[in-house]
């Protein structure tokens, strides 16, 4: 916790409502807290690619979301400096979600990854996200 309280689902969710981009894409922060985050995608013809298959670039950036969330959730700002992303299936529905959990942290660094499965449950992607955790506090969040 760094000395800090826990960040709450709310809070995470009010300050991640803010990520313009996520909001354009049409991606919702389910839930967050403690190292964790869970965030979903409603799927639409524009997130389809060449092939009507859902793009890269959306699943991407629906588990970069989820890496976000969960690596903001001690209440340092955490900003990423490594990503890959590892298509294991086709999705199959119309939902997909990402599930981020810490692997490890120390007072720098912060390692996570982030399973995405469509609405069978089926894994489709595989994502590893490396954090720089800052000193700084994320703002507007109360205590936190």
């Amino acid at each position: 916790m760094d000395g800090r309280k826990t960040v709450s689902s709310e809070d995470l969710k009010q300050y991640f409502s803010k990520d313009l981009f996520a909001q354009h894409v049409g991606i919702e922060l389910v839930d967050a807290g403690d190292g964790r985050a869970r965030a979903k995608l409603s799927v639409a013809d524009h997130h389809l690619n060449g092939v009507r298959g859902i793009h890269g670039g959306a699943i991407f950036t629906l588990a970069d979301l989820a890496f976000a969330a969960a690596a903001n959730s001690r209440g340092r700002v955490a900003v990423a400096i490594s990503c890959s992303i590892q298509f294991i299936n086709a999705a199959a529905g119309t939902v997909i979600y990402a599930d981020a959990r810490e692997i490890s942290r120390n007072k720098r660094l912060a390692s996570y990854t982030v399973t995405v499965t469509d609405e069978s449950g089926t894994i489709i992607s595989l994502f590893q996200g490396m954090a720089y955790r800052k000193k700084d506090p994320l703002e507007h969040l109360g205590d936190a």
